[in-house]
């Protein structure tokens, strides 16, 4: 076997589309996963059966069943049932921060839950009320706590943006399918998708070990 890496090469602006894709619908699992496990992580914490109990099916159902399952449903079964079309990018995204919110909010939930009652206790002692104690004295507390767990959450969003290829989204793993076709050349391909993975990745991971760091030094 001979290694062919130029024709990776002759197609570089075909990957920096791909990764301009990838960190697109990063960024857009990241915001929606994080933010709305948020909500449904306070749902669980909830004393009310309204918000606890719709935030439990929530959780159990997107924890306990496949990612790309999830993607390949919203792309092929959702316009069904609507009136209207789904684009690649709207289903992958739909399903990465839906499954992603669901991991999130027992990070969030855990998180919560770690801070001493004594804390609740204080709030009210001094006339706050619930939501009151939650902004503005559980949950800066408790970010604290859970910022490892998020940032590797975070991780593992931008790796999972690739099961968008599944229904053609074009990130970097579409696009180095595509170039593996047309060369006959998968190894170097899927080579160079590891490695432009790796540099992106590499950096945040390095953070997330300083950060770990950081907060181990401030408790």
């Amino acid at each position: 076997m001979r290694w062919d890496f130029a024709s990776v090469f002759d197609n570089t602006d075909a990957l920096l589309v791909g990764a301009a894709g990838t960190l697109r619908i990063f960024a857009i699992c990241l915001v929606l996963g994080l933010s709305l496990g948020l909500v449904v992580g306070l749902g669980r914490y909830a004393r009310s059966r309204w918000a606890y109990v719709p935030a439990t099916i929530f959780v159990e159902f997107f924890r306990n069943t496949p990612v790309l399952v999830q993607i390949l449903w919203f792309y092929f079964a959702l316009p069904i049932l609507l009136p209207f079309s789904i684009s690649p990018l709207a289903a992958a995204s739909l399903g990465i921060s839906l499954n992603s919110a669901a991991f999130s909010a027992e990070i969030y939930r855990g998180g919560i839950q770690s801070i001493d009652r004594g804390q609740w206790d204080g709030a009210r002692a001094i006339g706050m009320s619930w939501a009151q104690a939650m902004r503005r004295i559980i949950l800066p507390q408790a970010l604290k706590r859970m910022t490892p767990a998020l940032t590797n959450r975070a991780i593992e969003i931008f790796k999972m943006s690739t099961l968008a290829s599944a229904v053609a989204y074009v990130e970097l793993l579409q696009q180095g399918k595509l170039i593996a076709s047309l060369n006959f050349n998968p190894i170097e391909a899927y080579t160079a998708v590891a490695v432009i993975f790796f540099v992106f990745l590499w950096p945040l991971v390095q953070f997330t070990y300083l950060l770990e760091r950081r907060l181990r030094r401030d408790e």
